[in-house]
């Protein structure tokens, strides 16, 4: 069958389902059945009826809003092409302006310490690995599933040898490095409880991955605790939120923070929408 038909009935299907870019994960799927970048579909002159076949079975699923990448298995991130699945966020691009924000801040230090809580794949911390080689990374993921996903991930590629991964709470967690981290960065769970999401998200994200009480910042606090306990003076803090979140995310850190983060600025993603808050270390007391 011609690449160019198959295409458009399936991107028509994934339309009709409510999938928000169907052209876009109809060629995703395509390509990826046929083991080719999605560039190379245009030169093909027809697609064989076992690939076509498996092809249309994977469209079916993508419109029973299963999310591309868990039918892919890989979600890319910045440079990383990072496996994904069951019991694991998928990373989002949003999260890579907060891994930018972490490089910027890490030009100047020699062997700069980063710790990323709430790992979950352990992209942000995989990505800092990769991108500034002298790095220690620590990554901390409570849930087992996650947990089994990043350390796939970390295995998967040379830079995970430098990121050391501990399963278990963030609160508590990493004490060996009291005082003594340069950048704590963090993607919690942030939705507020009962908030409506697309079907991808509720369905396939793990919950614990995304529900963070009432007010959606309940695990927002433990990373603001653990992060003034974890940084050096002049260590800087980068937490990720939701678009509504702006302004009472930084207002949190002051409320909670009593006067150990300083200099507080909400930063927008590439979309300009408000995206993640940042905070400095402000010095001990003497």
């Amino acid at each position: 069958m011609k690449p160019r038909t198959l295409l458009a009935a399936a991107a028509g299907r994934l339309a009709e389902a409510g999938v928000a870019s169907p052209e876009y994960d109809a060629r995703t799927l395509l390509a990826h059945v046929l083991g080719i970048r999605i560039g190379r579909l245009d030169l093909l002159a027809v697609v064989p009826a076992e690939n076509a076949r498996t092809f249309r079975a994977l469209v079916d699923e993508r419109a029973r809003r299963v999310p591309l990448q868990h039918l892919t298995g890989v979600a890319g991130f910045r440079r990383l092409d990072l496996a994904v699945g069951p019991g694991v966020f998928v990373p989002r691009p949003e999260t890579e302006v907060l891994v930018e924000w972490v490089l910027s801040r890490l030009a100047g230090i020699a062997s700069p310490v980063v710790v990323d809580l709430c790992a979950g794949s352990a992209a942000i911390a995989l990505a800092v690995a990769d991108e500034a080689p002298a790095a220690r990374v620590y990554a901390v993921e409570r849930e087992a599933h996650a947990a089994a996903w990043a350390r796939r991930n970390l295995d998967a590629h040379p830079a995970g040898s430098r990121v050391h991964l501990q399963h278990g709470d963030i609160d508590g967690a990493l004490p060996e490095l009291d005082g003594a981290v340069d950048v704590v960065v963090a993607n919690p769970p942030y939705i507020p409880d009962g908030a409506e999401v697309e079907r991808e998200v509720a369905e396939h994200d793990p919950p614990a991955a995304l529900w963070g009480g009432l007010d959606g910042l309940d695990v927002v606090r433990v990373v603001i605790a653990t992060a003034v306990r974890l940084l050096r003076p002049g260590g800087v803090l980068g937490v990720e939120h939701a678009d509504r979140q702006g302004d009472a995310v930084p207002a949190l850190i002051g409320a909670t923070a009593m006067g150990r983060l300083s200099e507080l600025a909400d930063r927008p993603d590439l979309n300009g929408r408000p995206r993640f808050t940042t905070a400095v270390r402000t010095e001990a007391p003497a």
